[in-house]
């Protein structure tokens, strides 16, 4: 049946600080508008932005920059709840509490919540609110069903008191066709790249300090920082402290097409984030005979199989990271191993099952919702 859904997030694709949570969330509602199903996301201006426009067939409405956008996106959302049948309240950044504002049934999708780590990411009263929020979420959505992305978001939720039989695990899918590999990966030049946003707990400069120690025993080696973000200026600065400058590279932001070809051409793409939804970038990796080497965190830690479809990595640890780098890139039969092992992993993950998944569970939170003997909120 087709359903009139809401979603609730701050960004869009078309966003400059867009990230795997938009390319997660549109790839899951264009191929339900493909389904039949009518989708609008409201989501926060940009500088040069149309107030409205269709994405992929989903209709994208900027309510105001980012910073006015929470103060306005309840009362937008009860306007639009006149003609829709459910709301996905997407909690990637600060919850939108939509079963106590929305009079509509809601399915609540979680990437992962920061905790203690918006007092490293952001400043210290956008921290404070951040954090305070937080704590509201298991009385907000307590009767909410819910899609966490990996097991950790999930055991995530449910030791903040959520109840563990409403959340259902769904990890992000992968477009096997764009990045479908080109080669077997073994005979590629020793490049490494890094692929986020630069923002302070992605912790790029682990992978920066490490190039130390991997250009003594590769010193050919590479990196590549792939994306953009707050972080840049001071991340350029500590390569050039560390006399790194002929071995590191920014791109800046790409488009999606010249991110799969930098995957494609690189030996190893590392994670060093402190905290992760699951991490995309392993999986698109994986699909692209590319090793993937991640901070052994929530998130990352069920994206990457240690020692079969790629390494982990204690957080933080430089001189581990390196080890595991030169390990790899010197290493032909341990990379041939891990390029088998994940290709094999990533072909287990795919966009229209998750689509169909979520839609699934739209229909079961629309009858939850409207069940006898319930009353309608």
């Amino acid at each position: 049946m087709p359903r009139r859904i809401l979603v609730l997030n701050e960004r869009d694709p078309r966003s400059p600080m867009t990230g795997g949570a938009e390319t997660h969330i549109f790839e899951i509602f264009r191929r339900l508008v493909a389904r039949g199903h009518d989708v609008t996301v409201l989501a926060a201006s940009f500088p040069g932005s149309a107030r409205e426009e269709l994405v992929d067939g989903v209709r994208v409405r900027r309510l105001a920059n980012r910073y006015l956008y929470y103060f306005l996106v309840a009362r937008a959302a009860r306007r639009e709840a006149r003609q829709s049948d459910v709301v996905v309240d997407v909690l990637n950044k600060l919850p939108f509490f939509s079963p106590w504002l929305v009079p509509l049934p809601c399915l609540a999708i979680v990437h992962h919540l920061f905790g203690t780590t918006a007092f490293r990411q952001v400043s210290l009263p956008v921290a404070i609110v951040s954090w305070l929020l937080e704590k509201l979420i298991p009385a907000a959505y307590r009767s909410t069903p819910m899609l966490a992305i990996s097991p950790s978001t999930r055991a995530d939720l449910a030791g903040r008191g959520l109840d563990p039989a409403r959340i259902e695990v769904v990890p992000p899918g992968i477009d096997r066709q764009t990045h479908l590999a080109v080669d077997d990966g073994l005979d590629r030049d020793p490049i490494v790249l890094w692929i986020g946003r630069l923002e302070p707990y992605k912790r790029a400069d682990v992978a920066i300090d490490a190039m130390l120690d991997v250009r003594k025993a590769v010193p050919d080696v590479r990196l590549v920082i792939v994306g953009a973000g707050s972080a840049r200026e001071s991340l350029e600065a500590r390569v050039r402290e560390q006399g790194l400058d002929g071995y590191v590279r920014f791109t800046g932001y790409v488009s999606e097409e010249d991110k799969i070809e930098w995957i494609r051409g690189a030996q190893v793409v590392v994670q060093t984030s402190e905290k992760e939804g699951w991490g995309m970038t392993v999986i698109e990796a994986n699909v692209c005979n590319t090793v993937a080497i991640a901070s052994n965190v929530p998130g990352l830690r069920d994206s990457v199989r240690d020692g079969e479809t790629g390494l982990l990595v204690e957080y933080g640890n430089t001189a581990e990271l390196a080890h595991a780098l030169v390990q790899v890139l010197t290493d032909r039969e341990l990379r041939s191993r891990l390029i088998r092992g994940g290709s094999a992993w990533g072909m287990r993950f795919d966009w229209d099952e998750v689509a169909v998944r979520t839609e699934e569970m739209i229909e079961r939170a629309i009858a939850a919702q409207h069940a006898p003997g319930r009353p309608y909120s």
